[in-house]
């Protein structure tokens, strides 16, 4: 069975998945630019950091090539619009600093997003043009007892591309950072406002690499914020993001 595509999300395991000599170290230099991602300019306030690149994929011969940044004077930066889909920013572009150029190059992350988007779907005419990959670096990470790291939107809620791929990076000393997946009804609520009954599936990711992936017409979706396990350190909670949308022609 095709999960994303019967049931509207699916969980992978990925470090089984892409197994091959070498994915712990491509791995870690992964991890490493989550250890020093910026803070996200527009929720400073919310322990929140993140980084952001496109992509275009040729459907065809499965091709992908990087999309070039936006030059500002505190550095390349790369634009995301969400339309009507984040009530936090609604018809808002947010420009967020780009990934590092070494990065792009990172066997692992090209072998993550080629995943996600062989379990996509799309009728025939969304592929005469390449389709765009969204590539979010974002890390959650509180100091202090009582501190809150806050995902956006802090809804249930759908995202406007037809596809996106979460994928656990790293998670130390964290409480929270609970997923659910619901029906589409359940968008613009909290969980404690939603109807259960209308939920598909909560879980929690631990593992490097344990995914899962959301086709954003069937399901709604959510992750709550973290606090500060017990241990005498931060807690960390680093997630990356791919999603998917055709070309758009007018």
């Amino acid at each position: 069975m095709h999960a994303l595509k019967e049931q509207g999300y699916s969980r992978y395991d990925l470090q089984k998945e892409l197994a091959y000599d070498g994915l712990e170290k491509d791995l870690a230099e992964l991890q490493a630019v989550f250890d020093t991602l910026p803070t996200d300019s527009y929720a400073p306030e919310l322990n929140r950091y993140r980084r952001y690149s496109r992509a275009i994929i040729f459907d065809k011969d499965e091709r992908m090539e990087w999309l070039p940044s936006i030059e500002r004077e505190n550095g390349s930066m790369a634009q995301y619009f969400q339309g009507r889909f984040n009530p936090e920013y609604v018809d808002s572009y947010r420009e967020f600093p780009s990934l590092p150029d070494h990065i792009l190059e990172n066997k692992l992350l090209q072998k993550i997003i080629m995943h996600d988007y062989k379990e996509t779907f799309w009728r025939q005419e969304d592929l005469i043009l390449p389709v765009h990959a969204g590539i979010h670096f974002v890390k959650l990470e509180v100091t202090e007892d009582g501190q809150e790291g806050v995902s956006s939107p802090n809804l249930i809620h759908q995202d406007g591309e037809p596809f996106t791929f979460a994928h656990l990076m790293k998670r130390d000393n964290v409480v929270g950072g609970l997923n659910i997946v619901a029906t589409p009804a359940c968008a613009g609520k909290l969980p404690k406002d939603a109807d259960e009954s209308q939920f598909h599936e909560s879980f929690e990711i631990h593992r490097p690499l344990e995914s899962y992936g959301v086709h954003d017409e069937a399901v709604s979706h959510y992750v709550s914020p973290i606090q500060k396990g017990e241990a005498d350190r931060p807690g960390v909670r680093s997630i990356l993001l791919i999603d998917f949308q055709p070309t758009v022609l007018a």
